[in-house]
């Protein structure tokens, strides 16, 4: 017996809440993942659009494209934690395997099992088996943070392929000139630009921070050191994410750090540390904030929005906060702008936009 139309489409609308519950609970339990993934979807996004004028298949396009930027990435970001952990070491005077045993707890169980095979005969088999457990523990963990990469990586990897795919059957399924479609394409917008604008500028500025930390470091008068500089240019790069404030966080303190010693040293040896202060502000400041964000940024989310996103988004969600918090925010200003006065107003959603913080619609570009 055929079910009347209002009771079936009851039955689908149970089933589409059902797999949507389920849908965010997976979203959630990999939360993570999935925003590491969209932010590397972003962030190589350009360079694939290049790729594929090239390349006629898509699958070699995602792959070279990701191959591209993340192993080039994955290896310059191992060699300067590798660089940085030995400036730590040499700083603090305490081993490298030290950082390591606390980066990753009971991981120095390992060697010491396997450099002296004599304990599995002559010491205590419960305190043995508490080692071994807690050194799996750490190996376990270790392959979960691979496991969790591979993921981002494929999901970045199959977004490059058939978003656009995607994109298209969405709008046959809803309608090129429905209001969703156009918050969606301009929710789209702003995310590349909040995320690849801050890659491209990170990527500079933290790989000209290595190049003037160390250069001063080398060429530090006597009487005056540059500790880490290693360290300080990746922790430079990273303050970067932030707009406004960018590498004072990082290089104003290192100036009045050198400043201290060439004072204690040598008043005459001001013009260093003047002389740091005015390359960093320079090429690490003025530079990327004046001509590289806005070239690759154009109009988009309003500064000081992105730069509390970033900031409360690590503080509340951890280290993918600071993926997660420009998304959070790119959906709220663009729901503002489109949707909230229609609907407190009790008007029919438009495709138009009250708010000058985001991306326009495609309509209205």
């Amino acid at each position: 017996m055929k079910l009347p139309e209002d009771r079936s489409q009851v039955g689908w609308w149970v089933l589409a809440t059902a797999l949507f519950v389920a849908l965010l609970f997976v979203a959630y339990s990999f939360v993570g993942t999935l925003v590491l993934g969209l932010f590397l979807y972003y962030g190589t996004r350009p360079l694939y659009r290049r790729v594929t004028t090239r390349v006629e298949s898509d699958n070699l396009a995602a792959m070279g494209t990701l191959l591209l930027i993340a192993l080039p990435a994955l290896l310059l970001i191992s060699y300067s934690v590798v660089v940085g952990i030995r400036e730590l070491s040499a700083f603090t005077g305490t081993g490298i395997e030290t950082y390591y045993a606390r980066l990753v707890p009971g991981s120095g169980e390992v060697p010491s099992v396997l450099s002296q095979p004599q304990r599995l005969l002559n010491a205590d088999i419960g305190r043995f088996r508490n080692e071994l457990t807690t050194a799996a523990k750490s190996l376990g963990a270790v392959a979960t943070g691979i496991l969790h990469l591979f993921i981002a990586i494929s999901f970045a990897f199959f977004a490059l392929r058939d978003s656009d795919r995607l994109a298209d059957w969405f709008r046959d399924e809803v309608g090129d000139e429905s209001p969703l479609v156009a918050y969606l394409s301009a929710v789209d917008s702003d995310l590349a630009t909040v995320y690849f604008g801050n890659v491209l500028t990170v990527l500079l500025v933290g790989v000209a921070a290595t190049v003037v930390y160390n250069a001063f470091a080398a060429f530090a008068p006597s009487g005056v050191s540059f500790p880490i500089p290693t360290i300080l240019a990746l922790l430079t790069g990273l303050a970067t994410f932030v707009p406004i404030v960018v590498g004072k966080l990082v290089y104003v303190p290192i100036t009045a750090y050198l400043g201290v010693q060439a004072f204690r040293t040598n008043p005459r040896l001001a013009w260093f540390p003047a002389a740091f202060f005015l390359v960093s502000l320079v090429f690490l400041d003025l530079l990327p904030q004046m001509i590289v964000r806005p070239y690759v940024s154009g109009r988009t989310t309003h500064t000081g929005l992105v730069m509390f996103s970033y900031v409360l988004g690590g503080l509340l969600f951890g280290w993918y906060g600071i993926f997660l918090g420009p998304l959070v925010l790119v959906f709220v200003v663009q729901f503002a702008g489109m949707a909230l006065g229609d609907l407190l107003s009790g008007k029919q959603v438009t495709a138009n936009t009250s708010l000058s913080l985001g991306s326009d619609p495609p309509e209205e570009r």
